[in-house]
């Protein structure tokens, strides 16, 4: 095999990572336990939110996306952090469902498709208990989150579970 070095001197052929990207099951595969492990991380700190931190009353009222903004930019750090993560989940959830799509499995794209619209329904009732202070938007956030949480544990599960052509003979 011969190899071609770049200007840095290293073999692409050496280099983790450098080969094809991965595609179909296996995108989807990956970007549903990076969204999993987000999604855990946010209800983790979600729950922290809920209990220790007191949303100022100077960000109540003014509509939900000036809530996000105020959330953002006015803190607590840790509210701020929960909001970031949130925008960054629901990144991750739209590039889940591209990747489903391009996958072309209905099952992945009807579970990453309703986990994406929990979780932009998760992000609608965070900014409405900015907005509001009601604890109902409070549990709803933490409910839609779950339903965004299971989509991907079934993805993960459909994906682990054994093909005909990998499976051993039984004796």
């Amino acid at each position: 095999m011969r190899e071609t070095a770049g200007t840095s001197g290293i073999s692409a052929a050496r280099v983790p990572g450098a080969g094809p990207r991965a595609g179909g099951d296996e995108a989807v595969r990956r970007s549903s336990l990076g969204v999993s492990a987000a999604l855990l991380v946010q209800y983790a700190l979600g729950l922290w939110v809920s209990l220790y931190i007191t949303v100022p009353a100077r960000d109540q009222g003014g509509g939900i996306l000036a809530a996000v903004g105020r959330a953002l930019a006015n803190g607590p750090a840790a509210l701020a952090v929960h909001a970031g993560l949130g925008l960054f989940l629901l990144l991750g959830s739209i590039v889940l469902v591209v990747r489903a799509v391009a996958g072309r499995t209905a099952f992945f794209v009807v579970t990453s498709a309703v986990s994406l619209l929990a979780v932009l329904g998760a992000a609608g009732a965070g900014a409405a208990f900015v907005n509001s202070g009601h604890d109902g938007a409070s549990l709803d956030m933490g409910l839609l989150t779950a339903v965004a949480l299971l989509c991907q544990v079934l993805n993960l599960f459909r994906l682990s579970a054994p093909t005909a052509a990998s499976e051993l003979p039984r004796r």
